[in-house]
């Protein structure tokens, strides 16, 4: 899998000047969350603090990393979100298990960047 090498320190390097898109879930990950930041760490950050009680991602307890992609430009990261998006949840559960095929939260890896 072309993902089997993934590389976090890459991830990171790009995320530092472009933009980075981001899937988030549920406990149970019966509900997926697309968004695309400059920011990840900050923007998850907000997600799990549930800053909005009348966001999407606070109605349905959405506070689990499972997936990310880095680019080197936010325009870049917002084709791919759109992408991503317009997708089916089918493709989308085949892209977050190409890096997290047990779908645990990320947020461990990306805070401590």
């Amino acid at each position: 899998s072309p993902r089997s090498s993934f590389n976090f320190n890459s991830q990171k390097a790009k995320m530092e000047k472009g933009g980075v898109i981001y899937i988030m879930t549920n406990f149970s990950n019966t509900v997926l969350y697309t968004g695309v930041t400059n920011d990840l760490i900050r923007r998850v950050f907000e997600h799990k603090s549930g800053l909005d009680p009348k966001s999407f991602t606070f109605k349905y307890k959405i506070f689990k990393l499972v997936y990310f992609e880095s680019f080197h430009s936010i325009e870049e990261a917002i084709v791919r979100e759109k992408q991503i998006k317009g997708g089916s949840r089918i493709k989308k559960e085949k892209l977050i298990n190409s890096l997290n095929p047990a779908w645990k939260d990320l947020w461990d890896e990306v805070q401590n960047w």
